[in-house]
């Protein structure tokens, strides 16, 4: 396979949830007969789930093979020092029509001794919400281990849990570690450590078409929760127009916001990594060897490593832009 570098779409692997909904459909145009879409994984490189390029010279091929064989030019040298063939984020968008169950995800160090897996630090960024949309994160007051086993218990969880409203353009940045929930009538990006791995604690005592109650992971949880995890969950940024805003860099990720309106910004990549961009709002254009690659509202692209200059160009678009 000759080495070719542009910017990468995937086709979309979209999952049918007992808590999904429409909008992936309605608002960000996903084709389906499904009638519950929960989540759309934009980019994936997890077992049995990987992305296949749709378009361009390398259509058809997993992303997987891909960084097999572009290897550091595709995810950047130190990042494949560090992951080898394993690509160390999953991208994607979700609808929840109903409350996700209160949940939490392990560490590195405890997500390898259990499951082999990375951990999941994540975070969200809100595309849409209802007007009388919140999310769950973390608890309303100080909670130790006795007294959240107590409330497990006598199925009163909700009780010291923390609700927040939620808008469009709130972000909100999920550690290992912290209880959380997307609550109902929420559309978000969620940008993650490539990990399946969680521990769900209560759900809503609902049942599935078979009638059971989906499955806990309580005792799996205790050793995951941190209880002493501060309330800096939600993530204030600039949202200053044909600038590039950081709203969060941690060992895992970097997420950038970019607010376009009739500008054309020139971008070089020095991150040594790959540059996800994810189209929230609107729409833009990634123009590179005299070559032009369009983004709409709901379109996630993957710009390999070795693509190191290149223009964004946008009427009004909004983007999230991602790297390691």
């Amino acid at each position: 396979m000759a080495k070719t570098f542009y910017p990468l779409k995937f086709t979309p692997i979209l999952k049918e949830k007992i808590w999904g909904g429409t909008k992936l459909k309605t608002l960000l145009n996903r084709k389906s007969n499904l009638p519950n879409i929960g989540e759309s994984w934009e980019i994936s490189g997890v077992k049995d789930d990987t992305s296949l390029v749709s378009n361009g010279e390398y259509k058809g091929v997993s992303l997987n093979t891909l960084q097999n064989t572009l290897k550091g030019d595709l995810v950047g040298h130190k990042n494949y020092t560090v992951f080898g063939e394993k690509f160390p984020l999953l991208i994607k968008f979700i609808d929840a029509k109903r409350d996700l169950s209160i949940q939490l995800h392990p560490n590195d160090a405890l997500a390898t001794k259990r499951h082999n897996s990375f951990g999941k630090t994540e975070m969200w960024y809100v595309l849409q919400a209802n007007d009388d949309a919140n999310l769950i994160v973390g608890f309303n007051q100080k909670v130790d281990k006795a007294l959240f086993q107590k409330h497990v218990k006598d199925k009163t969880l909700t009780q010291i849990l923390n609700t927040e409203s939620v808008k469009e353009g709130d972000a909100y940045f999920i550690g290992v570690g912290r209880v959380h929930a997307i609550g109902a009538g929420v559309m978000l990006a969620e940008i993650q450590q490539t990990s399946d791995i969680t521990y769900r604690i209560y759900d809503w005592d609902r049942v599935d078409e078979q009638g059971k109650p989906r499955e806990l992971h309580t005792e799996w949880a205790l050793e995951a929760i941190d209880f002493n995890m501060s309330n800096d969950f939600k993530l204030p940024y600039s949202k200053s127009k044909n600038e590039t805003n950081r709203i969060v860099s941690c060992s895992y990720f970097t997420t950038n916001y970019i607010h376009l309106e009739d500008e054309t910004i020139v971008k070089k990549n020095t991150y040594d990594s790959f540059i996800v961009y994810m189209c929230v709002d609107g729409e833009a254009t990634i123009v590179y060897h005299n070559e032009k690659t369009k983004l709409v509202k709901g379109e996630t692209v993957l710009l390999p490593a070795a693509l190191q200059e290149f223009e964004i160009t946008s009427k009004k678009g909004k983007l999230l832009e991602v790297y390691v």
